[in-house]
């Protein structure tokens, strides 16, 4: 006897799923390798925001020197001058705005001062606060330069 060709798709597509068993060890195994990997990941994320802001940082020490090598040494009172066009429309940040942080935050600017003749740049890192450790950590253009 022939069964009917219903009934044969029927049976074979109860055979072709997974068991519950099936599911939960591919679960499992995902959550393992999730527990592995997303560490990792994260770490490289908040390497890769600090490699961002100490970027940010330098792009911005080259503005201001070039804004003080085009006024005779002197520098300016704020970063805005770095993104406000001259006669000519030149800016010397290719930008619109000053850049924030990776976290959010802006960028602080001391200028020079007697005793000091080299300008500030600088980031309190992801907590916004002086001090810190890891992602934390002050990033500031003095260091590279001593």
């Amino acid at each position: 006897m022939q069964t009917h060709p219903f009934l044969r798709r029927a049976r074979a597509s109860a055979r072709a799923g997974f068991s519950l068993a099936e599911l939960m060890v591919v679960i499992v195994i995902i959550g393992m390798l999730s527990a592995l990997v997303v560490p990792n990941l994260m770490s490289r994320f908040g390497a890769a925001q600090t490699k961002t802001a100490q970027v940010d940082i330098n792009t911005i020490k080259q503005a201001l020197d070039q804004f003080a090598i085009n006024n005779g040494g002197r520098y300016p009172d704020s970063l805005d001058v770095l993104v406000t066009p001259d006669e000519n429309g030149y800016t010397y940040l290719d930008r619109r705005a000053i850049p924030k942080d990776p976290w959010g935050n802006e960028y602080m600017y001391d200028p020079p001062f007697s005793g000091e003749p080299r300008p500030r740049i600088y980031s309190y890192g992801k907590d916004g606060a002086p001090g810190g450790e890891g992602d934390s950590r002050d990033l500031d253009s003095w260091p590279d330069e001593e």
